[in-house]
C-alpha cells in the first residue's frame, strides 16, 4: 500500500460521519477490517468508567438542517456533516434569528470555513456554518430540524496485533473520531493500515507490534483500562500517528520526559531523512499522548506529523480536505518515514568486537590495500563502528556519535558480521 492506495482509502472514508460513539466508528472499523481481517472490534457499553471519565450515551444522528425565512434550507447535514455541533440533542422549534444566533458557530477570520465544533459531556444543540453565509442570514423566523438520538449504546475502537518474536511491543496508535476533515482524522488511521499491511508482510519480526483505532481521549482512557499494566511491562516504543497527510512541513511531539527510545529514534529519521522539521515541546500537546503519557502511565510516545494540529489554517474546518490539504505525495512521504524508525527498531543492537585491538581489515579486502594520504576515508564509517564495539553503545547511538544515517552504519554492521570482525548482541530494553 503506497501513498496512492492510502489517498484511495481516505477518500472512501471522507463522507463517514464519525464522533466518539456510533455507526460512523462501527462503519469505518468495518472498512479497515475489510482490509486486514484480524483486526478485532471491541465495545464500551454506556456509563462504564474509564480511568477519570465515563463512557458517554451513543449519539445517531438521521438528519438536521435549518429553513430561512424564504424556504431555503441551509446547513444541511446531508450536505457536509461539520454543519452540525458534535452531538447535538435533538430539537425542532421556530424561532427569531437573534434566538438562532446562540446556536450557530463560525470562524470571524476564516469567513470561507465550517469551523468543527463539539460538545460531548454537555447537552446543546447548534449548527456551524461559514461567516459568510451567516453574515447573510436575514431578519425573518427559521425553522430547526435536528433529528437525532443520544441513548445507551456502546463506545467502539479496532485493535490489530500482530506478532514478533519478542513479547516486546512497539505500539502505534491513531483516532477514528472525526468527521470530514482530511489531515487531522483521516491521514491517521489510513497510515496505520498502511503500515500493518507491510508490517504483516515482512518476515521473522522481532517486536510485535499493536495498532489501536480508538475515538480520541475517551477511546485511549478506555484502551488503557484494560492494557495499562501489560503496557507498562511490555511497550519499548510508542507513536501517536496524527496529521501525517500534507506535503507541508515536519513536526516532532516529544514523549512527556522526551528522553525515551521512541524519541531518540524519531529525532535521528527526522535529522537524516528531511531537509527540516520543527520541533515542538511537551507543552504543544494536544492529542491522545496526554492519556498515554499521563504520570504514572508515562508509555514512551512521540509523533512525527507533517502540519502538525492546530498550527495549519485548514485545522478543524471544511478546508482540510483531501487533494488541498491531503496529498498522496505527503501520505507515502509519512509510510517511508516511518518505515524507517521500524527499520531502526527491528534491527537496533549492541555491536562487540570479536577481535582484540584494532583489526588488519587489508587481509580481508575491507580497507585499501594502497596507503597514501587521506585512504582511510573511503572507510572511516567502518573504523568508527569497530572502534564504539564494545557492547556498551547501541548501533543507533554509535550512529548518532558519528553523525550518520543508521541505515549505513547498519550496512557497514553487516559487511563486518560476515567477515567475523564484529558481532551484534541484543538489546534487553531494561530486562
Amino acid at each position: 500500500m503506497i501513498g496512492n492506495d492510502i489517498h484511495t482509502l481516505a477518500q472512501r472514508l471522507w463522507k463517514i460521519n464519525r464522533s466518539i460513539t456510533g455507526e460512523g466508528v462501527r462503519e469505518t472499523l468495518s472498512i479497515l477490517k475489510d482490509i486486514i481481517p484480524s483486526l478485532k472490534i471491541h465495545s464500551v457499553p454506556t456509563g462504564t468508567p474509564v480511568f477519570d471519565w465515563t463512557v458517554p450515551n451513543e449519539w445517531k444522528v438521521t438528519d438536521a438542517y435549518i429553513v430561512t425565512p424564504d424556504g431555503e434550507k441551509i446547513c444541511k447535514f446531508a450536505d457536509n456533516n461539520l454543519h452540525l455541533l458534535g452531538y447535538s440533542i435533538p430539537f425542532k422549534g421556530r424561532m427569531s434569528l437573534s434566538e438562532l444566533k446562540n446556536h450557530l458557530y463560525t470562524l470571524p477570520e476564516q469567513p470561507d470555513a465550517i469551523p468543527y465544533i463539539t460538545s460531548y459531556y454537555k447537552e446543546r444543540w447548534g449548527f456551524c456554518l461559514t461567516h459568510e453565509q451567516y453574515e447573510s442570514l436575514v431578519e425573518g423566523e427559521y425553522e430547526v430540524y435536528i433529528e437525532s438520538e443520544l441513548f445507551q449504546g456502546e463506545l467502539n475502537y479496532g485493535e490489530l496485533l500482530i506478532k514478533g518474536q519478542s513479547e516486546k511491543e512497539i505500539f502505534l496508535s491513531t483516532y477514528i473520531c472525526h468527521p470530514s476533515m482530511a489531515n487531522n482524522e483521516l491521514s491517521g488511521p489510513c497510515l496505520a493500515l498502511a503500515l500493518a499491511v507491510w508490517l504483516k508482510k515482512q518476515n521473522n519480526l522481532e517486536y510485535s507490534y499493536r495498532f489501536v483505532f480508538a475515538p480520541e481521549m475517551i477511546g485511549s482512557a478506555a484502551v488503557l483500562e484494560k492494557y495499562k499494566d501489560h503496557f507498562k511491562q511490555n511497550v519499548i516504543a510508542a507513536f501517536n500517528l496524527t496529521c501525517v497527510g500534507d506535503n507541508r512541513t515536519w513536526s516532532f511531539l516529544p514523549s512527556r520526559k522526551g528522553h525515551s527510545y521512541a524519541d531518540k529514534i524519531a529525532l535521528h529519521c527526522l535529522k537524516h531523512h528531511t531537509t527540516e522539521f520543527k520541533k515542538y515541546s511537551w507543552h504543544n500537546r494536544g492529542s491522545d499522548e496526554s492519556m498515554y503519557c499521563a504520570p504514572f502511565i508515562d508509555l514512551p510516545m512521540v509523533s512525527v506529523m507533517r502540519s502538525k494540529y492546530e498550527t495549519y489554517p485548514e485545522y478543524h474546518t471544511s478546508l482540510d480536505t483531501i487533494g488541498d490539504v491531503v496529498n498522496a505525495e505527503g501520505m507515502e512521504a509519512s509510510l517511508n518515514l516511518h518505515k524507517k524508525m521500524i527499520r531502526i527498531l527491528e534491527n537496533d543492537c549492541l555491536p562487540s568486537a570479536l577481535v582484540l585491538g584494532e583489526p588488519q581489515l587489508g587481509r580481508r579486502n575491507l580497507y585499501p590495500m594502497i596507503s597514501t594520504k587521506g585512504s582511510s576515508k573511503s572507510v572511516r564509517k567502518r573504523l568508527d563502528l569497530i572502534s564504539y564495539s564494545d557492547a556498551t553503545m547501541s548501533l543507533l547511538e554509535i550512529a548518532e556519535e558519528c553523525d550518520l544515517p543508521f541505515e549505513e552504519i547498519l550496512d557497514e554492521l553487516k559487511i563486518l558480521k560476515s567477515h567475523k570482525v564484529l558481532d551484534s548482541l541484543p538489546l534487553t530494553h531494561g530486562e
